[in-house]
């Protein structure tokens, strides 16, 4: 039975189709790296938007330079569904968002579609966007909805139906409006911890769902770092990544962030929309 959200892939090597029934869980196939990245060329880029009336934040500028990777990357956005390797439909990222900051502020998770194609303004409007309908006093977005539906049932009934879920999800039956509204059916998880002025973490995947890629952004702070032989201080965040190791190598994901570091160093270049989503490793 096909999938809404992805295609099987079937020419893939007979080492890498028996991965997933060595490692059967996400939470089994869990890697952790840690990347630092130094914040002045960001920091100059938003000041130099914002001279010319264009507002940006780190949240736009990440979550556009993922969006672009992914799309450059198509590995990263594959995912394992019943020890079968998918390339997933679309690129979409998840995130949790508070509609107040404050201890008792209601917390709701948004999933933002992007095609791959999208330059770093479109996509700054598709997330402007999307956080304002999900935040308004009032709204409920499809994931609230969702999961109020659910969570109106008695306990006994919840346990079983969630229990349905993830069995239809493995058999490929999990009905595309459920998928298209799930946080966890995704490309990737964002959680945006600078805004609240903490640092990296390494976040779990869910073994629910489908999401391959977390990334944890931290705040801001002043490292010592060598450069050209001499130790001086910087600017910098630092990025927890946790990736399922099921749905690409080593050297995939290392050649990914050597892509990534590119756009880093010059982030006019996501200024220029996609033309063709093919694979660019410098």
């Amino acid at each position: 039975m096909h999938r809404s959200d992805g295609r099987k892939l079937k020419s893939i090597s007979p080492f890498v189709k028996i991965i997933p029934y060595v490692m059967t869980r996400r939470s089994d196939a869990q890697i952790f790296s840690k990347e630092l990245i130094d914040t002045e060329t960001i920091d100059a880029y938003i000041k130099e938007k914002r001279s010319q009336g264009i507002e940006l934040t780190y949240l736009h500028l990440l979550i556009a330079l993922y969006v672009r990777i992914l799309a450059q990357r198509p590995c990263l956005n594959r995912f394992v569904m019943n020890q079968q390797l998918y390339a997933r439909n679309g690129i979409y990222v998840s995130m949790a968002v508070k509609r107040s900051l404050n201890d008792e502020g209601e917390e709701t998770t948004v999933k933002f579609a992007f095609t791959g194609k999208e330059n770093i303004f479109q996509v700054s409007d598709i997330v402007r966007r999307t956080i304002a309908e999900s935040i308004a006093a009032g709204t409920s977005n499809a994931t609230d909805r969702l999961a109020g539906g659910i969570m109106s049932l008695p306990n006994g009934l919840v346990k079983l139906l969630v229990w349905t879920l993830k069995w239809m999800d493995r058999h490929n039956m999990l009905p595309g409006g459920i998928v298209q509204a799930s946080p966890f059916h995704t490309s990737l998880f964002f959680t945006y911890l600078k805004s609240i002025n903490l640092d990296y973490i390494y976040h779990h995947l869910y073994d629910f769902g489908t999401t391959g890629v977390f990334v944890a952004l931290g705040k801001s702070k002043k490292v010592p770092m060598v450069e050209h032989g001499a130790v001086v201080v910087k600017n910098c965040c630092e990025i927890g990544y946790v990736l399922d190791e099921r749905i690409c190598d080593g050297l995939y994901f290392s050649n990914s962030l050597r892509l990534l570091q590119k756009y880093l160093k010059d982030l006019h270049l996501l200024e220029k929309e996609l033309d063709v989503i093919t694979e660019d490793v410098p």
